[in-house]
């Protein structure tokens, strides 16, 4: 029978010494179609395993759902790593960070009263229990001892920068064994004292995650390892990006230099990231460590592989540096050629105030609720009222995160939690008060993961507290039928090209190679979504550094294309333009 162990020194595959080198690829940020060709050009950079997370909140959006298939097909993912020759790592969280939506953990969980946050609690763990009920065999029917490709499953992630809960670990480790996993587990913190004290068990095996001084960072991982094989399991050759910050990249070469280190003592190690992908929908998460910063839909993330699945700099520089380790294929991925350039008339417009009433069915409250009582877990959320001429002003005790707020369809201005927003002036006359708010991504790392989303606390007046709302979540993914039926038979507006009143929903269509990847440009808008054929492909902002979206081929079809956009603010110009490359910013070094 097949085997993977854990030796006194290596890795032993079938009791020969493994140095595994893999590359992180989330099939949650990758297209399926494009599945096979992402981990064929790892293989080509010369790695021989494939490491990915898995999301719960990905498959299990609703409480009582579990979804396998299509992009969800955790089994068919593995299935093409072992197709490559590869081998696999899977790292089942429940908690993984990943700057992906509240790290992970579904929200329907975390708004359960009473329920524990990666801690030992009852409610907690019996969730887990039947996360790992849906997701372990697909696992586990797939372990390189039954002759698939997964050589280990990682417990939790970098614990140790949040707990020390000894309790928890060993009750994960007992779910994880008792449906059937059988390969050693791990467990990764970053190389720093305290967190692999704290995020660790003696009997399961310690790796580390930094991204720079290899052999110092080891040496600490060794004074918490003293057998065993080390490994980074998360080497971070770039970075992500947030809303409103500059783009992030890493010096290719200084990367590889490190790299070189690392290989050279004979360490293993995961390549955080190989190939990022994209934040596909509302999954981003947020960081908030004293400043809330949401993440940009792109998650690029300067690696080695980009967005679009071709090879950086970075890509030649790690090869080079692993061909003096392993063996490296002579195939080398093409380089990107230039993808389709068009611009797309965006004429079909339907204020958003004209569909509302599709979009969402409110419901009354005598206070403000958060989205999390009203079980609408992401994207916009419409919070109605009627104020007086002597309001004056509305205040909130806190928005989270940013809101749109319109006096009888008009816009007068925004609620910010990034710029610390909470009061807006009030015109002096009555009138139906919509605050048509934002939830930009639950926070994926630190103390505030699982808080509420809305507006929270009170809302008051400079004469009295707001008591009567009327609240409904918006439906966004999809898009409901009668307010694509609306649009699509808009009259097209007289001056095409001009401005955009915002909030709006305006539709183009366009032909194209549907073979060829995309790269949309909304130069003059300010921010709002995109569908592109009816998949949401995420946000876009003016505050940038994002300037351009990433279209997977796979999302384009032969004859005519549906764009559509909402606009939340306004646009200088109602047209977008797909350009011949991806413009992620200017960089940060």
């Amino acid at each position: 029978m097949p085997s993977f162990e854990i030796g006194e020194q290596d890795f032993l595959l079938d009791g020969e010494p493994l140095q595994i080198l893999s590359g992180a690829l989330h099939y949650f940020r990758v297209h399926p179609d494009l599945w096979a060709d992402r981990i064929h050009k790892a293989r080509l950079l010369g790695l021989n395993t494939i490491e990915t997370y898995v999301a719960w909140n990905f498959h299990s959006p609703e409480r009582g759902v579990f979804d396998l298939s299509g992009q969800r097909d955790l089994g068919r993912f593995l299935d093409l790593v072992a197709a490559e020759g590869m081998h696999a790592i899977v790292r089942p969280g429940p908690y993984i960070c990943a700057e992906w939506d509240n790290g992970g953990l579904p929200a329907w969980l975390l708004a359960t009263p009473g329920v524990g946050v990666r801690t030992a609690e009852p409610t907690y763990l019996e969730a887990i229990a039947s996360y790992y009920d849906a997701v372990l065999p697909v696992v586990a029917s797939r372990q390189v001892t039954r002759g698939g490709p997964v050589l280990a499953v990682q417990v939790e992630n970098e614990y140790g920068a949040y707990g020390d809960d000894a309790d928890y670990l060993r009750a994960l480790v007992a779910l994880v064994r008792e449906r059937g996993i059988e390969v050693p587990l791990t467990t990764c913190d970053q190389a720093n004292d305290e967190m692999l004290s704290r995020g660790g068990l003696p009997e399961l095996h310690k790796t580390a995650t930094f991204g720079s001084r290899s052999p110092e960072r080891l040496a600490t991982l060794r004074s918490h390892q003293p057998t065993g094989p080390l490994m980074c399991m998360e080497y971070w050759d770039g970075w992500f990006d947030s809303w409103g910050e500059q783009h992030h990249t890493t010096d290719p070469h200084a990367a590889a230099d490190d790299l070189d280190a690392l290989l050279s003592t004979g360490a293993s190690v995961n390549l955080y990231m190989f190939h990022g992908g994209t934040n596909l929908g509302l999954t981003n998460g947020a960081n908030d460590k004293g400043t809330y910063l949401p993440i940009t839909t792109s998650y690029d993330y300067d690696a080695p592989l980009a967005e679009d699945g071709t090879p950086t700099a970075k890509y030649d520089a790690f090869r080079a540096v692993i061909a003096r380790h392993a063996p490296v294929p002579a195939e080398r991925p093409a380089r990107r050629a230039p993808a389709p350039v068009l611009d797309v008339v965006v004429d079909q417009r339907l204020p958003l105030v004209d569909v509302l009433g599709l979009l969402t069915e409110p419901k009354t409250f005598s206070h403000l609720p958060t989205t999390d009582e009203l079980g609408h877990w992401s994207g916009l959320t419409l919070y109605r009222t009627q104020v007086e001429p002597d309001d004056l002003a509305l205040t909130v005790d806190e928005v989270r995160d940013r809101a749109l707020v319109l006096l009888d369809g008009e816009p007068i201005g925004t609620l910010s939690r990034t710029e610390g927003l909470t009061t807006i002036s009030l015109p002096r006359r009555a009138g139906r008060l919509d605050v048509v708010l934002e939830d930009q991504g639950r926070v994926n790392y630190g103390p505030r993961i699982g808080e509420a989303k809305g507006l929270i606390g009170s809302a008051r007046t400079v004469t009295r507290e707001v008591t009567g709302w009327d609240v409904g979540g918006l439906r966004l993914t999809p898009l409901p039928d009668e307010v694509l039926d609306r649009l699509r038979s808009a009259a097209p507006v007289a001056a095409a090209t001009g401005p955009v009143d915002g909030p709006a929903l305006c539709r183009g269509t366009f032909p194209t190679n549907p073979a060829a990847d995309h790269f949309l440009r909304l130069d003059g808008w300010g921010k709002g979504f995109v569908w592109v054929n009816g998949t949401l492909l995420g946000r876009y902002w003016a505050a940038g550094p994002t300037h351009t979206m990433y279209v997977a081929a796979p999302l384009l079809r032969a004859g005519e294309n549906e764009i559509v956009v909402l606009e939340l603010h306004g646009a200088a110009r109602g047209a977008v333009s797909f350009v011949d490359a991806p413009d992620l910013g200017h960089t940060e070094r």
